[in-house]
């Protein structure tokens, strides 16, 4: 491994953990950019996906004594067993899709005009949203109805194109299901977990006798960019959308989306 390449692992391993839990799709940053550094192996897409776990342990690191609190609870209070079956349940939908639907993801659809295209379209659906005068019923994360976790969950099923995200998704969702803009951010997290978990795990079976020492040591890098990165967000992002919103969010998409649009039609 050059140093060039360690530095691209750092850098695309920054960008992961800094969009992951943004509604601005940090897989579809790291294919933009992957190709823009012309990565475009099945290991650089297996690379996208296993950093990832970087950002689970971020977020698992930030929420630990909540996470400890609920497993606690669990034999004698009935919310939190509850919650724990919602979040399940939520899961449930992408898991089922993401297996039947591998190949086709990582061959069709980890496409940078695919990329380009729902990062606008994403990005006008998110501004629409946070505009709109939604009623707030749900203020609390771990309050949610079990259907209503489910429906998240089904509406997450759409973050498998590139370019939709998985944070933007479930909080587009939760947001018209009623949930307060800092309680759909925070379930998007616990959301996170198992999806991201499970994604990580499964393409690791698949995978891992593919690797070279020089994809795991990319892979490495980029697993604690993303974590230090991860950390931060995860950290600050809750108190910045109950102030202000996820404007920002959406118009940076759509900028991100047509300049790469133009780059592809200038360029090829």
């Amino acid at each position: 491994m050059t140093l060039i390449e360690a530095l691209k692992a750092l850098f695309l391993g920054l960008l992961e953990g800094a969009t992951e839990f943004i509604p601005v799709s940090s897989t579809g940053h790291l294919i933009l950019l992957q190709s823009l550094f012309g990565l475009d192996s099945h290991a650089d897409k297996t690379f996208a996906i296993l950093i990832q776990f970087g950002a689970i342990l971020a977020i698992l690191s930030a929420y630990f004594a909540r996470l400890w609190s609920i497993a606690l609870s669990l034999p004698h209070d009935p919310k939190a067993r509850r919650f724990v079956v919602g979040v399940l349940v939520a899961f449930l939908p992408a898991a089922v899709v993401g297996v039947l639907a591998r190949d086709f993801i990582l061959g069709v659809l980890f496409d940078p005009r695919v990329v380009c295209t729902t990062l606008i379209l994403g990005g006008f659906v998110l501004l629409a949203v946070d505009r709109a005068n939604l009623p707030q019923r749900h203020e609390e994360a771990t309050r949610f109805s079990l259907p209503m976790y489910f429906g998240i969950g089904v509406i997450q099923c759409l973050a498998m194109i590139p370019g939709v995200s998985r944070s933007g998704a479930t909080i587009v969702g939760a947001m018209m299901m009623g949930a307060s803009k800092r309680a759909a951010a925070e379930f998007s997290f616990f959301l996170a977990m198992p999806t991201m978990a499970g994604a990580f795990t499964w393409e690791l079976l698949q995978s891992y006798d593919q690797l070279s020492a020089d994809d795991t040591a990319k892979i490495a890098i980029g697993f604690v960019a993303a974590f230090v990165a991860g950390l931060f967000v995860v950290k600050t992002l809750l108190a910045y959308v109950s102030k202000h919103g996820f404007g920002l969010f959406a118009w940076w998409r759509i900028v991100v989306g047509g300049v790469g649009l133009a780059a592809l039609v200038a360029f090829g």
